[in-house]
């Protein structure tokens, strides 16, 4: 029990993708002894709580220093606003996992690449309220997909991977052979000669590196919606997308801006909440769209979501890096990040911990016991519900000259107060539970730190941040 109260550690996001308070997390993952939770308020991407057990994102990219720091949420961004645009008609054509239709790849080019608002079309089978048209016609008016002959453009119809590197190849102007494509020493099947040259472009490229489950991209012959999203969001993360002089050939490979920033205080998965914000400062001169930002200029963040920790629960927060300013020169940060790293690693100081502690411990103390009192409230409303049904069954069964009916209500009612009692008991052994974890973990963070380090930004770390 000892070793589970000394390995409880959080995972620190930081995101590359639009945040806002409608998709923020702040869940409160209550110790307990018995894997369950006290109330989790999530209002944000389901599969971050899963069996009371809460996980850091899948495919992401870690920042190098801190082992549990990761980066990068556009693409799950992306199909989450698809998700919320289907009608509950198309929910089951969703799964992330299936292959991309011609609509959802016409979607996730036009919102991940921001193209403007296209031409009426007259395709037979697209009407005014079908779920992706405005997007479709966004693709076309851009000339990145066509339709059909028949003057059709078979939105609901699953596309190859082939035809999506073709689409891709468009957006690209990359050197390539008309060679049979080799991806990690292995040729790509399901792709005809006519799309040879196209797919060597997107592997040229470098952005397949980053799409999950390289083996199916290599042995299937379609691609899924979630690898296409990562795709997009991983081109833009690492190339210049200039729309100016139209949309083909738009991709143009290019160096990241380093940003040296040198944190002001402290974020961590333990105390911090979610809107709050942060500010770090340059340690080097940069430059930004033009503008040359000297040492010293103040970088500005917010905290975007908080999953808080618990035992063999890890918490983690997402962060972003809004602006950078200096006088009256200020400039915000895209919306992308491609890496981070941790140059110098720091710790509080022990007078800043000492200090601290007494408050937050207070805090998540309080918090348990509210949590846990709030849930034994609930407990016992509806054991007292249930219980005053069993009862009222009994007697209308009874009544109704169906007494061994009514006989077992009567059962049902000592099972009910039964199962309140033990209800209960587990959450006021859960409780203190908590409480004593709470403690432990603050006395924890005082004497050792440095088991907490990755998990949190502490002042005076130094970190790289590449745009």
């Amino acid at each position: 029990m000892k070793r589970e109260l000394l390995t409880a550690v959080g995972v620190l996001c930081m995101t590359a993708g639009v945040a806002s308070a409608s998709d923020s997390i702040q869940a409160y993952a209550h110790p307990t002894l018995f894997g369950s939770q006290g109330h989790a308020l999530v209002t944000a991407e389901n599969d971050v709580i899963v069996g009371g057990k809460i996980y850091k994102p899948c495919h992401v990219k870690t920042i190098e220093g801190k082992q549990n720091v990761v980066v990068g949420r556009f693409a799950k961004h992306m199909l989450g606003n698809m998700q919320a645009k289907m009608d509950k008609k198309r929910g089951a054509l969703y799964d992330p996992k299936m292959p991309v239709l011609r609509s959802e790849l016409a979607f996730l080019i036009s919102e991940g690449l921001g193209l403007k608002n296209g031409d009426s079309t007259k395709y037979t089978d697209l009407s005014d309220g079908y779920w992706a048209k405005a997007e479709i016609e966004r693709a076309l008016t851009a000339d990145v997909m066509i339709g059909y002959p028949d003057s059709t453009f078979k939105p609901d119809k699953a596309i190859t991977k082939a035809e999506v590197f073709c689409t891709f190849a468009k957006l690209m102007n990359l050197e390539a052979n008309e060679s049979a494509p080799v991806l990690n020493g292995q040729t790509l099947k399901y792709v005809p000669d006519w799309a040879y040259k196209a797919t060597n472009e997107v592997i040229a490229s470098g952005l397949l590196s980053v799409v999950p489950n390289t083996d199916k991209v290599i042995n299937d012959e379609y691609l899924s919606k979630e690898q296409v999203a990562y795709f997009i969001s991983a081109m833009k993360r690492n190339f210049q997308i200039d729309l100016s002089n139209g949309v083909i050939g738009c991709a143009s490979k290019y160096e990241p801006v380093a940003i040296k920033i040198k944190l002001s205080e402290r974020i961590s998965a333990r105390t911090s909440n979610v809107n709050d914000t942060f500010t770090a400062k340059t340690t080097e001169d940069v430059t930004i769209n033009g503008v040359c930002f000297p040492a010293g200029s103040t970088v500005k963040g917010v905290v975007s979501a908080v999953a808080r920790p618990g035992v063999k629960k890890p918490g983690y927060i997402e962060v972003q890096f809004e602006s950078i300013k200096n006088g009256d020169n200020c400039a915000c940060f895209p919306k992308r990040l491609s890496s981070a790293q941790v140059d110098v690693m720091k710790n509080p100081n022990i007078v800043s911990r000492i200090l601290g502690a007494p408050f937050s411990m207070v805090g998540r103390v309080a918090g348990v016991a509210g949590r846990t009192i709030s849930e034994g409230a609930e407990v016992v409303a509806n054991g007292v519900e249930e219980y005053g049904d069993n009862w009222s069954d009994a007697f209308v069964d009874t009544a109704s000259l169906h007494p061994l009916k009514g006989l077992k209500s009567v059962g049902s009612s000592f099972i009910t107060v039964g199962k309140g009692v033990y209800n209960l008991s587990k959450l006021a052994v859960s409780g203190t539970f908590g409480v004593l974890y709470e403690f432990v973990d603050e006395c924890k963070y005082i004497i050792v730190p440095n088991t907490t380090n990755d998990s949190s930004l502490n002042p005076d770390e130094e970190l790289t941040i590449l745009y």
